[in-house]
């Protein structure tokens, strides 16, 4: 054993005693007669383990000293392992102690070898204590990492998104659900991480879930979580999002596309405010702040009974409506030029600038895409320009009022348009897109990604 132990006796032969038999053992011996130097000795030096009488004025035996000298090392270091030095008569005082955060007791008179395998035990306990705190510590130093990675909302000069910002605060400091709504690409996952960051939530994880890619037969394990054996893939335990976001929040992203059957168990896991594994039947309380999301009108779902009413009530505590880019064009000049230095850096291209015409298109275009599509376009002429100011020309689409006719498009920009015209026919219903265009729900959002729709 190394490191240091205190030992606190006002006996001073065994306190010699005691100071002889560990000496060897550890680093350094702190050996104190007064216990009332014990906070003076804490603070000067780093403490493993304490050694401590049970009583220290003479005649006395009611325990309170050794207890109330155990408590006071815990409120400078709780990891510190306390050993308490007792009688036979102060056994249940001795249990006690153990009750409330001791690491063991030794009964006087004891020998060496009963005392050094005590400590030994008191040391594996220090380090494991340690070892814990610090895992807590840096589970807490990663949480902060994850939730301050990633992008950032851009504070715009528009009307609108000043609007949508002040709502962001004031629901920020509640608890409340909240339901944001917009058109594909305009940045809704990012107004749920700002609620996020400004929440009493933020020390811990904000777990995003894309239910649009969410299979009807895993729904269940993906949220809720599975047991071992549960079904033929579940070799191990494994938490749902609900568990992962615990004490954090869970944004559910394109909320709209749940089968009727999810949204039945998704409610009544809020309602309760636990989830079932499956494969168990053990309850599990979760402590979630929850945020939606979703691209589709949910009232006229409802009136279609394709959602159900009173899962909407439960996730539309606060609405926040993110506003097409279309509709907010004085951010356009203030997006761009964030894009812009984003991936000058990125591609080693430092000091690139927009031109005054080449804003003017950016402000001309309609972007169906939204800020996404605006990201996209900035990147693409940052890595093909060879120019440090970007031109009109550097940017690949038609200007508002142009057509273009069939022979000018290529492939993509045909495939383009086509999925941009099938998402707004059938209103942002990305399961029934799919199936018009003849392909998976996962091919469609990876062609979405590609094209910035």
């Amino acid at each position: 054993m190394r490191g240091t132990v205190l030992i606190a006796n006002d006996d001073r032969e065994l306190l010699s005693s005691l100071e002889s038999a560990v000496r060897e053992e550890f680093d350094k011996v702190i050996s104190l007669t007064n216990p009332n130097r014990i906070p003076e000795a804490l603070k000067k030096c780093s403490t493993d383990i304490a050694l401590i009488d049970m009583n220290f004025r003479s005649g006395v035996h009611n325990g309170n000293e050794g207890l109330f000298w155990m408590r006071e090392i815990f409120k400078f270091d709780r990891n510190i392992s306390v050993v308490i030095l007792t009688d036979s008569s102060d056994f249940e005082l001795a249990v006690k102690a153990i009750k409330e955060g001791a690491a063991d007791y030794i009964l006087k008179p004891c020998d060496d070898s009963k005392l050094l395998a005590t400590l030994n035990v008191a040391m594996q306990l220090r380090n494991s204590r340690l070892e814990a705190s610090n895992l807590r510590q840096d589970n807490i130093q990663l949480k902060k990492e994850i939730n301050k990675g990633g992008e950032r909302i851009v504070l715009g000069a528009s009307p609108t998104m000043i609007n949508v910002m002040n709502i962001v605060r004031k629901v920020a400091a509640t608890d409340a659900n909240v339901l944001i709504t917009g058109e594909n690409g305009t940045g809704k996952e990012l107004v749920a991480r700002e609620i996020h960051n400004l929440s009493m939530r933020s020390g811990e994880l904000m777990v995003s879930v894309d239910m649009g890619s969410v299979t009807e037969t895993l729904f269940e394990s993906e949220l809720f979580g599975h047991v071992k054996g549960a079904f033929t893939d579940a070799a191990d335990d494994r938490k749902g999002k609900f568990e992962s976001a615990d004490k954090g929040t869970l944004f559910l992203d394109e909320i709209g596309n749940l089968s009727l059957q999810s949204q039945a168990k998704l409610l009544r896991v809020l309602q309760d405010r636990q989830v079932v594994k499956v494969g168990s039947n053990k309850p599990v309380p979760v402590n979630i702040r929850l945020i939606c999301a979703t691209n589709r009108d949910l009232s006229r779902m409802v009136s279609d009974g394709e959602f159900r009413e009173d899962l909407l009530y439960r996730i539309n505590t606060i609405l926040i409506e993110v506003p097409p880019l279309r509709d907010r064009v004085d951010d356009i000049p203030i997006l761009a030029n964030h894009f812009l230095r984003i991936n000058s850096l990125r591609y080693g291209k430092e000091g690139m600038k927009l031109s005054t015409h080449a804003l003017e298109k950016l402000s001309n275009h309609d972007w169906p895409g939204n800020v996404r599509e605006l990201q996209h376009a900035i990147e693409k002429a940052v890595i093909l320009s060879d120019s440090q100011v970007l031109k009109p020309g550097d940017f690949m689409f038609a200007q508002t009022g142009r057509n273009i006719t069939p022979s000018e498009m290529t492939l993509e920009d045909m495939e383009k348009k086509m999925i941009g015209e099938c998402i707004r026919r059938y209103e942002g219903n990305m399961s029934l897109v799919a199936i018009k265009l003849g392909i998976t729900r996962q091919t469609l959002y990876n062609k979405m990604k590609k094209y910035g729709i």
